[in-house]
C-alpha cells in the first residue's frame, strides 16, 4: 500500500508541455523577424525615393535624421523623439509630413505610416508615389 501514494507522486519527466511552448516562442520568434526585415525593405525604398542612401536606415539615430530631413523637419527634433509621450506626438507628425512629402495625404501618415509602420512604408516604397519633397507638399 506505500507503492501506492508514491507512484501518484512521480510526475511526468517527458517535457512535452515545455517543448510546444518552445516551439511557439520559436515560431513568434522567426515572424516577428521576418516583419522587422520587411519594414526595414520598405524604409530602405523610401529612402531611395526620397534621394538619401538607403543604408542609413541601418544606423540607429540616423536613420530618424534622415527621415526627419525627408518630411522637412529641422535635424534638432531628433532630440524631440528622446523623451517619452513627446515622442508620440513627433512622430506622428513626421509620419504625416513624409506622406504628404510623397504627394499623399495626413490620413495616409496617421493610418498606414505611423499605425502601421511596416505595411505604410512597404506600400510607399513599392508603389506608385513619387517624392516631391516636402516644400512642394506644403505648397499645395
Amino acid at each position: 500500500m506505500t507503492m501506492i501514494p508514491a507512484l501518484l507522486l512521480q510526475g511526468d519527466d517527458s517535457g512535452a508541455g515545455a517543448g510546444s511552448i518552445s516551439a511557439v516562442g520559436g515560431v513568434a520568434m522567426i515572424v516577428m523577424l521576418a516583419i522587422c526585415v520587411l519594414s526595414i525593405i520598405g524604409i530602405w525604398k523610401v529612402f531611395v525615393k526620397a534621394g538619401q542612401p538607403g543604408w542609413a536606415v541601418l544606423i540607429p539615430f540616423y536613420n530618424v535624421y534622415i527621415l526627419l530631413k525627408i518630411a522637412g523637419r529641422p535635424g534638432w527634433w531628433l532630440v524631440l523623439f528622446m523623451i517619452p509621450l513627446v515622442n508620440l506626438a513627433i512622430g506622428l507628425i513626421v509620419a504625416m509630413d513624409v506622406a504628404r512629402a510623397f504627394g499623399q495625404s495626413a490620413v495616409f501618415g496617421v493610418v498606414l505610416l505611423f499605425l502601421l509602420g511596416g505595411v505604410g512604408y512597404l506600400v510607399l516604397g513599392f508603389g506608385n508615389y513619387r517624392y516631391v519633397g516636402p516644400a512642394a507638399a506644403a505648397a499645395r
